[in-house]
């Protein structure tokens, strides 16, 4: 058998609520800054739902008219976007050898559900009978994994992955996997939702797990592990990290930034959409064991965390039942509270902002948390960042409606 090999992150791109840059979401999180406000849609008045997070992103900045991926859904252009950043930030060059060695694993919750809206609207709404050449290619799932890949001229796995809000985490985990087993050097890993449509939220409401705007404060509206807390706040946006197998990165002298050096994934199959403490555990659980490490070894999670009653009083006691009496001393925050949910985006935009936190010694806040909930009681490091001397080890935790956990544990370099 192939001896394992070790998995590093070497860069990472992003479109987010908190900035499109790694330095602008770097200041912003640990800042405790809030991507949350009104939502500004032509359709917003139609809405119950009034708070989101949305992406300052306009894709006629970054492709033109003529250029292929023009064509693409937004959830495919924020993809795209964030991957070719990625490679910028990490210092890498596709060389023929490389694009051989090389994967794309894109995780995704919803795909091109703004183009399959407009679709229905110009057949249904507008009483049209024909529909953009392109409809087919801009909803597929695979869209953006594929104009990733065709970017790139990579001829490795190109796989996408849909499990909900964990799909993201699915997707690092197995490029994870691919990388440690010796199936390829490098991975563009992460994951993208383009989901602010008018159908996508109004289903979103009639779930009845979207978060009320607060009345003081809108920006404040997300409120995870409060007694106050209503719910998630929908977002949008993309992350891509560049992972490499360690000696690559090493022999080419990149900057790395933390190693992957736990990966679980596991099915609650107690209900659909409501978790269970044990499902939750047996993620975490399953990421540990991967690992080798001990529990005790474990400083920070950053939680999945939504905001929601269920998911928040649920992750806590799974917290608990995985790290018994170390779960009184481990750090643990919702970044959520600053970037809203992302969705299929959101397990790899907080892999990143746990990769920051390990590199810095940084610990970001859960920021809204003025009114702590009694069932929640752990230290979730409330409102403000919090220094440390050095952060060696921190799990991030992505959780899903249909079921699927996915855990992933960091671990310091530098």
């Amino acid at each position: 058998m192939t001896d394992l090999r070790r998995v590093v992150i070497t860069g990472f791109g992003l479109v987010s609520p908190l900035g499109n840059t790694v330095e602008a979401l770097k200041e912003n999180i640990f800042a405790g800054k809030s991507g949350v406000k009104p939502f500004m849609g032509d359709f917003a008045e139609l809405l119950n739902c009034k708070v989101t997070a949305q992406a300052d992103f306009d894709p006629a900045n970054h492709f033109s008219k003529k250029s292929d991926y023009a064509i693409l859904d937004r959830n495919g252009q924020m993809a795209l976007h964030a991957s070719i950043e990625a490679v910028k930030h990490a210092n890498l060059t596709f060389n023929d050898a490389l694009k051989k060695q090389s994967g794309v694993y894109i995780g995704t919750g919803m795909g091109g559900i703004l183009s399959v809206e407009d679709g229905y609207q110009t057949l249904y709404k507008n009483g049209e009978n024909r529909l953009k050449p392109y409809t087919v290619l801009m909803c597929m799932y695979n869209s953006a994994a594929s104009a990733i890949a065709t970017h790139f001229q990579v001829s490795g796995p190109n796989l996408t992955f849909t499990t909900a809000c964990s799909s993201s985490a699915v997707a690092i985990g197995q490029a994870y996997k691919d990388i440690r087993l010796g199936d390829i050097d490098v991975a563009l890993a992460g994951g993208t939702d383009a989901i602010l449509a008018y159908a996508s939220i109004k289903s979103w409401e009639a779930i009845r797990t979207l978060a009320d705007a607060d009345a003081v404060d809108i920006s404040a509206s997300c409120k995870p592990f409060s007694a106050d807390r209503s719910g998630l706040v929908i977002g949008e946006g993309a992350a891509t990290l560049v992972l490499e197998e360690y000696e690559h990165a090493k022999a080419r002298g990149a900057t790395i930034y933390a190693e992957i050096v736990g990966y679980g994934a596991a099915n609650d199959y107690q209900h659909i959409a409501v978790p269970s403490v044990e499902g939750q555990a047996a993620t975490m659980a399953a990421a540990m064991k991967n690992s080798g490490l001990q529990t005790r070894d474990i400083q920070y999670i950053n939680a999945h965390g939504t905001g929601t009653k269920f998911n928040d009083e649920t992750e806590t006691n799974a917290i608990k039942q995985v790290f018994g009496e170390h779960a009184q001393r481990l750090a643990i925050s919702s970044t959520k509270s600053m970037h809203g949910h992302l969705m299929g985006a959101a397990g790899a935009l907080e892999a990143i902002i746990t990769t920051l936190a390990v590199y810095h010694n940084e610990l970001p806040p859960t920021i809204n948390l003025k009114n702590p909930d009694p069932k929640c009681d752990l230290d979730y490091v409330p409102n403000v960042s919090r220094k440390v001397e050095r952060l060696e080890y921190a799990m991030s935790n992505s959780f899903a409606f249909g079921g699927t956990g996915a855990t992933l544990i960091f671990k310091k370099t530098n």
